[in-house]
């Protein structure tokens, strides 16, 4: 891992690119960071694809872009994953390059599902955030939005998401500055969750909020008390 390079002091000021933006959480977490006035880049496989979904996602005063995953790497001051866990290694595998020197905040869930509902995937790393840093040594992982429902960002009539980003990292200063991006979108805080090592049962805890969602037909988050 690499300390991060080219990321401006300035948040308010950070351009974000989202690879697999044309899916429902990439897409609103693009959205919801539109609206707090980030120039948001909208990844895809095909430049099509990525114009198509920022397409949807325009609106009055919103600056976003599409493009191919490869162009929203190499633009982006940081880069979010939000590409189904099938396509993880492979696409940063192809994205190591223009991903060098980067944050890159990985919110991916490796996850399957069968008639007992949402279970974990196992994964040779421990997490889809280790798998990341092992695949992209020369960018800066940072595992976060692991726990946002989807529904919820991209429902514009609900103004505050209110529920706590989990931030797990290795390096201060990047996880610091994703926690401070987390608090750009109305309701959210960005909390410190330990090292990169414990992605793996944040990330495997999305099933159980499935769960509860499903029984309680809601979009639960999480709070941390006490901080």
């Amino acid at each position: 891992m690499t300390s991060p390079k080219h990321v401006p002091a300035d948040v308010p000021g950070l351009s974000i690119g989202i690879l697999g933006g044309s899916g429902p959480q990439g897409g609103g977490l693009g959205l919801r960071f539109a609206q707090a006035g980030h120039l948001v880049l909208i990844g895809s496989r095909s430049t099509e694809r990525g114009e198509e979904a920022a397409a949807k996602l325009a609106g009055p005063g919103l600056r976003i872009e599409g493009a191919d995953n490869a162009t929203v790497a190499a633009r982006a001051d940081v880069v979010i994953v939000a590409v189904p866990w099938d396509g993880h290694r492979e696409t940063l595998e192809s994205l190591r390059g223009p991903l060098t020197g980067k944050i890159v905040i990985d919110c991916v869930n490796p996850m399957g599902f069968d008639k007992g509902g949402a279970f974990a995937l196992p994964v040779p790393e421990g997490s889809a955030a280790q798998q990341a840093a092992a695949v992209l040594p020369e960018s800066t992982v940072v595992g976060a939005f692991h726990h946002v429902s989807a529904v919820l960002l991209a429902d514009e009539t609900v103004e505050s998401i209110d529920t706590d980003i989990l931030v797990l990292g290795d390096d201060r200063a990047a996880t610091d500055l994703v926690a401070a991006l987390a608090e750009r979108i109305p309701g959210m805080r960005g909390i410190y969750a330990g090292k990169l090592r414990n992605a793996g049962q944040v990330e495997a805890l999305t099933a159980n909020l499935i769960s509860i969602n499903r029984r309680y037909k809601a979009h639960a988050g999480l709070r941390v008390t006490d901080v």
